[in-house]
C-alpha cells in the first residue's frame, strides 16, 4: 500500500473512531517525514488529549528533539518516564530512560 493510501485509510479511521489514540498516533508517524508541521500538530494533539497513551512519548520526544525543541523534548521524555513508572510498564520505562540518557548526552544536558 502506498504511503498516501495508508494515510487516507488512517484518516478515515480517525473519523470513525476519533477517541482512539492509536489512530492519531499512526497518523503522526506517517506524517513525520512527509509533512513535519502536520506531524507536530498530531503529536501535540496526542500529548494534550490522550496523555495516558504511552506509545506517543518515545517518538514524540525524538521528533521534537530533531526539530531543535530541546526543552519540549525533555519534558516529553520525563512525562513519559513518569507515566511508564506509574503504570508499571517496566519495558517502556527502561526504553524511555535509556533514550532520555542518550538525549541528555547528545544535547549536553545535565540531569
Amino acid at each position: 500500500m502506498a504511503n498516501l493510501d495508508r494515510i487516507e485509510q488512517i484518516k478515515q479511521f480517525t473519523k470513525e473512531e476519533p477517541e482512539n489514540p492509536f489512530n492519531w498516533y499512526a497518523l503522526a508517524l506517517e506524517y513525520r517525514e512527509i509533512d513535519p508541521e502536520t506531524a507536530e500538530s498530531l503529536f501535540n494533539k496526542l500529548l494534550e488529549s490522550h496523555k495516558g497513551y504511552l506509545p506517543t512519548y518515545f517518538p514524540a520526544a525524538h521528533f521534537f528533539a530533531e526539530k531543535g525543541l530541546i526543552p519540549k523534548a525533555k519534558a516529553i521524555f520525563l512525562t513519559g518516564i513518569a507515566l511508564a513508572t506509574e503504570n508499571q510498564e517496566s519495558k517502556a520505562e527502561k526504553e524511555l530512560k535509556n533514550a532520555y540518557q542518550n538525549f541528555c548526552f547528545e544535547n549536553d544536558l545535565d540531569d
